[in-house]
């Protein structure tokens, strides 16, 4: 007898850990299974703790779209699961995709059911797409719970490329106008103050600080490199840890510019999570739970967190989103409107289709703001420059005469 060690899901949703003796990994799968666990890994203790989960790079989110798109239509042509994935797996071009639809293929065939297969690779699939797939087993929707998952994810990947490319043009620029500076005070300012301290000029404060940092720029330029090094690994550190993760998640919310964008992205993403969640029959409880922990902010995730607790106290759930102050009084009376009429999962989707097109029009609104803003922070940074370079010039000329 071997012992394993397991990782599994109970009903309630919450995940236990524990040992278990037997012949082989399938008997233990099995034993898992008749205690009405949705097993997560499983691994032999003996060969000190080695996991049977596929360890694969990650797997680009148009990948997974399309994986699900097309799940859903095969299931829904009454193909049977093993044979979508094989097919799956012969037709996607994403490798990372092809090795995990490979070993989920293998666990189906192998006994287990499509939760607790795509359970093991759960650096690939959300707890949200887990969730949702053991819903539709339960249910027996799997091609409609697969639509809505392609649905969802479609509309998250098309956020994020909106995001990106309006983020796109300014950041070619800053990096544009570090290089610029970089370039001035490397090459051109020293050339200048070799002609200044050949014709004793006497320099201005500004035109003598520049210098200076040009100087020590050249001198000590890995001073720069390093103190930037240490300051993005001190703060990605810093950001791990629960105070500074809260901290910066509050900045990202109240940033002047950033802030509103950040907070309808979040609203939209937990009303369509939660949407589509609820629509695909998980409880609410769980519901929130899966939201709280995939939200990506933690003052938005305690604010779920707080609700789930005046829930178990009978409170609506409206109440405590409400008095978190976070998300807009239209979003809580949405909301309450859906509990009261029993449509909750059609007014969260309206809620997400409306702060969809409430992201567009910030997107566009940022866009347009921040083109002008950089020209005139490079005009102001490459002015100051020139002035300070061309007054001791100035200065020498009206003393010649």
């Amino acid at each position: 007898m071997a012992t394993f060690t397991y990782d599994a899901v109970n009903s309630a949703g919450r995940t236990i850990r524990g040992r278990v003796e037997a012949e082989n990994e399938q008997l233990v799968i099995s034993k898992l299974h008749e205690q009405q666990l949705h097993v997560v890994n499983v691994a032999s203790a003996k060969a000190g703790g080695f996991s049977f989960t596929a360890k694969t790079q990650k797997v680009r989110l148009q990948s997974l779209v399309v994986f699900s798109r097309q799940f859903a239509t095969m299931i829904n042509a009454g193909i049977a699961i093993i044979k979508c994935l094989d097919i799956l797996e012969g037709q996607t071009k994403d490798e990372a995709l092809k090795v995990v639809i490979s070993q989920v293929r293998k666990d189906v065939k192998g006994g287990l059911s499509l939760t607790d297969a795509v359970a093991k690779h759960p650096n690939i699939f959300s707890k949200l797409y887990i969730n949702m797939i053991r819903a539709a087993e339960i249910g027996g929707i799997l091609d409609v719970i697969l639509d809505r998952l392609a649905g969802f994810l479609e509309k998250e990947l098309e956020i994020k490329q909106k995001v990106k490319s309006a983020m796109m043009y300014p950041a070619i620029v800053l990096v544009f106008a570090f290089l610029i500076v970089v370039a001035l005070f490397i090459f051109v300012l020293p050339r200048f103050k070799d002609i200044f301290a050949s014709m004793n000029v006497d320099m201005p404060p500004t035109t003598a600080a520049l210098f200076a940092m040009s100087d020590f720029m050249i001198h000590f330029w890995y001073i720069f490199i390093a103190g930037g090094v240490a300051g993005f690994v001190a703060f990605r550190q810093y950001g791990k840890t629960p105070r500074g993760r809260h901290q910066i998640d509050t900045l990202k919310l109240k940033a002047p510019i950033m802030g509103d964008l950040v907070l309808k992205i979040s609203v939209s993403r937990f009303a369509r999570t939660f949407g589509t969640l609820i629509a695909s029959g998980v409880p609410m409880m769980r519901s929130l739970e899966i939201i709280g922990e995939t939200s990506g902010n933690s003052v938005l995730a305690a604010a779920i967190n707080s609700a789930r607790t005046s829930i178990r106290e009978g409170q609506k759930i409206s109440m405590p989103l409400s008095a978190s102050g976070l998300f807009p009084a239209m979003v809580t009376h949405m909301i309450d409107v859906g509990e009261e009429t029993g449509r909750l999962s059609e007014m969260l989707t309206k809620v997400s289709d409306f702060y969809d097109q409430e992201v567009d029009a910030t997107i566009k609104g940022l866009t347009s703001l921040i083109e002008p803003m950089l020209i005139v922070f490079m005009g102001v940074i490459v002015g100051f420059i020139a002035i300070s370079v061309m007054s001791p010039i100035f200065k020498l000329v009206s003393s010649i005469h």
